[in-house]
């Protein structure tokens, strides 16, 4: 490549990077004059590279938003990070539609130099996910487009949505915020005909339209807060209560805010000065509950069900037994 076409590459590199560049600075990074910086200027936009000028003390050269762009160019940890971001999205169900992220990820890596293919393909063969690809299922783009618009200019939209026991229904809703969590996505708001909080998973999102006007977010509120305190409000088999001596903080590494409400209880500290609090877990089974206890290693007292009580003797039994043997 000759150096004048080699400097014109990078010229629309630079732009790439966003914002607009001075002359002074593309002359500075290209290693010329302004007078060679605005001709290679002119051959980009003759090749109908949509360059603007910018006039004012700090003008310069930007690249008109929203147009497809060949070459797009990257180095090679930019090439990298992109390609792996893809896999990894695609593994975790969190990339929009079913093939995106795979045809995404073939085109770019169609134009990669093989020196930067084989250490891609090295990384890949190297690497090991935990969970299953493609275990949970990837929203529609459409949707994830449409919601977060609506959420960014906070317009209230039309939704079709099938819940978990198959139900089929139409809702005007309110959405505040868009989380992922977990290799799922979820949208958080307020249905305004029941006036009640809701969150959706997108994937069971099939269809959103925009309606007109507009609506207010409550102060303070945090989506992913939000999302992850409904998890422990969900409606399950067995409602759990417990009071564990410890704090905040402690309790928290074993209960995170997606599995348990916590509140102070009355009697506010122990005997040696350590708070108490009450923990209410909702859960389809018990057997989990026992080791997550243990491993807490706080005094506490189960409330109820029954049910549990017996599994935390019956474990107890068994690492005592367990400590027994020589």
């Amino acid at each position: 490549m000759s150096r004048p076409v080699g400097r014109v590459l990078t010229l629309l590199e630079l732009l790439q990077s966003g914002g607009t560049r001075t002359v002074a600075e593309l002359a500075d990074r290209l290693g010329v004059d302004g007078r060679t910086v605005r001709r290679y200027v002119d051959q980009l936009v003759d090749l109908d590279v949509p360059v603007e000028s910018v006039r004012g003390r700090y003008g310069g050269y930007r690249l008109a938003p929203g147009t497809a762009l060949p070459p797009l160019m990257f180095g090679d940890d930019e090439a990298l990070a992109v390609l792996l971001g893809l896999v990894a999205g695609r593994r975790a169900g969190l990339t929009p539609g079913d093939m995106a992220s795979e045809t995404a990820a073939a085109k770019i890596r169609r134009v990669l130099p093989a020196r930067l293919a084989r250490r891609l393909d090295t990384v890949l063969d190297s690497l090991a996910f935990t969970g299953e690809p493609g275990a949970f299922a990837a929203p529609d783009a459409e949707v994830l487009l449409t919601l977060a618009d609506a959420v960014r200019h906070r317009r209230p939209v039309s939704l079709r949505y099938t819940d978990r026991k198959d139900r089929r229904s139409n809702r005007t809703f309110h959405a505040y915020g868009l989380v992922a969590h977990a290799g799922r996505w979820y949208v958080t708001g307020a249905d305004p005909e029941i006036e009640e909080d809701r969150t959706f998973r997108l994937d069971r999102i099939s269809a959103v339209r925009p309606l007109p006007g507009s609506f207010e977010v409550p102060d303070g509120l945090d989506p992913a807060d939000r999302v992850l305190a409904g998890f422990a409000d969900a409606a399950y088999r067995y409602e759990v209560t417990l009071r564990i001596q410890g704090t905040v903080e402690q309790v928290r590494t074993r209960l995170p805010v997606s599995v348990a409400r916590l509140e102070e209880c009355a009697a506010a500290e122990g005997k040696d000065g350590a708070p108490w609090l009450r923990a209410e877990v909702r859960a389809e089974r018990l057997d989990w509950l026992p080791p997550l206890l243990a491993s807490l290693d706080r005094p506490f007292v189960i409330e109820r069900p029954d049910e549990l009580r017996d599994l935390v003797a019956e474990f107890a039994d068994r690492l005592a037994s367990f400590a027994r043997r020589a």
